[in-house]
């Protein structure tokens, strides 16, 4: 893919220093206040309170106990905020590593995850130094869904046992059919005040959600569940019935156990947890910047995501990564900086040194609800009913990566649903030069007298009000990180954004959906947005990446786009 707006040379001679600047050294030379650090201090509140049941949740589902969980949204937490390339991201537990974690606690134990976790940091670490976050953007966007959905499936099916307070013989199978049949066999022990705990929790978080979106729902189904088992001692099992409790303060730190054969022995552990915390901390960068038109530098964000992993370990933590939802919450809440993923941080480990005794009382199945709420969270069902329409391809690598996810393992989803992402490219690149005979996927140089043209017009190019973008080649994952950066910078400056497909053979989903995101921001600044020379599959590939009215209007030529664009009445700055 080409484009008629050259790059910036600035990042070119960017200094090593200032590639890796972390992002709150960046807010601090802004110039911060009491204002911001108020602001910043509620927001960290806020999170704090979000994080707090599902940092618990997450890591008794990944087979640890629940104050592993809170020593790695701390410590790990703290690092993330303080170290990291992104203004706005809050790192801890992620429900996305529970399949991973648990897995690797069956095999090697809690030692060898909390080893695997450091070894997962020195390969962030070595990612961001040789500045391969650029490349983690390549990955295509069925792939990404499509293992997002399948852990959404594990995480749900590892919540079956305490939802229902099912009791088991001996341990409980971790791949998902052996788990299913063990679970089937005991349905009889289902324990009805279990079931009734786990679905109060889900009905409070699904009702605050509704009626009074700004409380903490997750928080306040577990205090709930809690204070009803302790007042009317339901038989029910709980944080103090199975792990005995948390600590009200942090372990020293230590060093894990290292042997040659340890390390051998975790490896494949420790690069499945690089490979999936480099992804999800650079999705959740990249939807804060959506939501506050800021930019994150992925590689510096790796290099603080590895010292987080680093920093956790050594405190006896589980894999840190970059939350999406918490990040979102981060956002909302009004943060300024940094500083209010540092402060989350310090407000759990408060709330962790004032109500450890009080945490013994939580049921298993209302931390049980939390979780399957988060798994319907996760589970992307708009964007996997989108895919499998899209096209036929799309639907292949999205259902290969999902099964494979669900059914064999978590890496051999992504690596194959990569590599069928690469041949469906190379197949419509193939198809593409065959149908669009007058759209080449690369444009060739020609003699200037092939085809009369009309007369240049510099009008178009200085036009202060609007600005053009020509796309030619084939917008696909590998190019969309390209344009996303290009069109982040020119979106919200103008009056009205023309971007012309005249030359664009084909745009596959990955690509399709940066650029809907990209009109879907521009209209929250009040900047209109045209397409136009789109063909018919083109055009298809867009609407259905949810690229349609209001946020874009589609036009033949782009003088059309650009005659309607200066017609239009001057608009203030919309609300967002």
């Amino acid at each position: 893919m080409s484009a008629s707006v050259p790059s910036s040379p600035v990042a070119g001679r960017a200094r090593f220093g200032e590639l890796y600047l972390p992002k709150l050294v960046t807010v601090l030379r802004e110039g911060y206040g009491w204002d911001a650090l108020r602001a910043d201090a509620m927001s960290g509140l806020t999170v704090a309170i979000v994080a707090l049941p599902l940092s618990m949740a997450i890591a008794i589902a990944s087979g640890t106990s629940p104050d592993r969980g809170l020593f790695t949204a701390i410590v790990g937490g703290f690092l993330v905020s303080a170290l990291g390339g992104s203004r706005f991201q809050i790192g801890g537990p992620a429900g996305a590593f529970i399949v991973l974690v648990a897995s690797a606690v069956d095999r090697h134990g809690i030692e060898g995850v909390v080893l695997a976790t450091a070894m997962a940091g020195l390969f962030l670490m070595a990612a961001g130094l040789l500045r391969l976050g650029t490349f983690i953007k390549f990955i295509p966007y069925p792939v990404t869904v499509g293992f997002t959905s399948g852990i959404a499936v594990i995480i749900f099916a590892s919540q079956i046992k305490e939802l229902l307070g099912l009791t088991l013989p001996g341990k409980e199978p971790g791949p998902i059919v052996p788990k299913v049949e063990a679970l089937a066999h005991v349905i009889g022990t289902i324990n009805p005040w279990a079931v009734a705990l786990a679905v109060a929790a889900i009905a409070v978080i699904a009702g605050t959600r509704r009626f009074r979106p700004h409380w903490p729902g997750m928080l306040i189904a577990v205090v709930v569940a809690g204070a009803a088992t302790w007042a009317f001692g339901l038989p029910v099992e709980t944080i103090g019935t199975r792990f005995g409790g948390i600590p009200s303060v942090l372990p020293s730190p230590a060093i894990p156990a290292l042997s040659l054969a340890k390390v051998e022995a975790v490896l494949p552990d420790a690069l499945a947890f690089a490979l999936l915390g480099a992804i999800e901390s650079l999705l959740s960068a990249v939807v804060a910047d959506g939501m506050t038109g800021r930019r994150h530098r992925s590689n510096s964000e790796l290099l603080g995501q590895g010292v987080a992993n680093i920093g956790a370990s050594l405190f006896g933590g589980i894999p840190v990564t970059g939350t999406i939802a918490r990040t979102a919450t981060n956002v909302r809440s009004g943060a300024r900086g940094p500083v209010a993923g540092m402060l989350h941080a310090l407000f759990l480990l408060l709330f962790m040194v004032l109500a450890a005794p009080l945490a013994s009382y939580i049921p298993l199945a209302a931390l049980a609800g939390v979780l399957a709420v988060v798994a319907w969270n996760m589970a992307e069902k708009e964007e996997f009913a989108v895919l499998l329409r899209a096209s036929r391809g799309d639907a292949v690598v999205l259902l290969t990566t999902f099964l494979l996810t669900v059914f064999r393992d978590l890496s051999e989803g992504i690596i194959v649903g990569f590599a069928l992402g690469a041949v469906l490219f190379i197949r419509r690149m193939a198809g593409a030069t065959g149908i669009e005979a007058q759209a080449p996927l690369v444009a060739s140089d020609r003699p200037d007298d092939v085809a009369p043209r009309p007369p240049y017009d510099p009008a178009v190019a200085t036009d202060d009000q609007v600005v053009v973008y020509r796309l030619s080649g084939a917008f696909f994952f590998g190019t969309a990180s390209l344009l996303n950066a290009v069109l982040d910078r020119i979106a919200d400056r103008h009056k009205a954004l023309v971007i012309d497909f005249s030359s664009v053979p084909f745009v596959d989903s990955t690509a399709a959906n940066v650029i809907a995101a990209i009109a879907r921001k521009a209209g929250r600044h009040a900047v209109r947005v045209y397409f136009t020379g789109t063909t018919a599959a083109v055009r298809r590939t867009l609407l259905l990446a949810g690229a349609r009215r209001p946020a874009v209007r589609y036009r033949r030529l782009i003088e059309d786009a650009v005659a309607e664009a200066h017609a239009v009445p001057e608009e203030g700055p919309a609300r967002v």
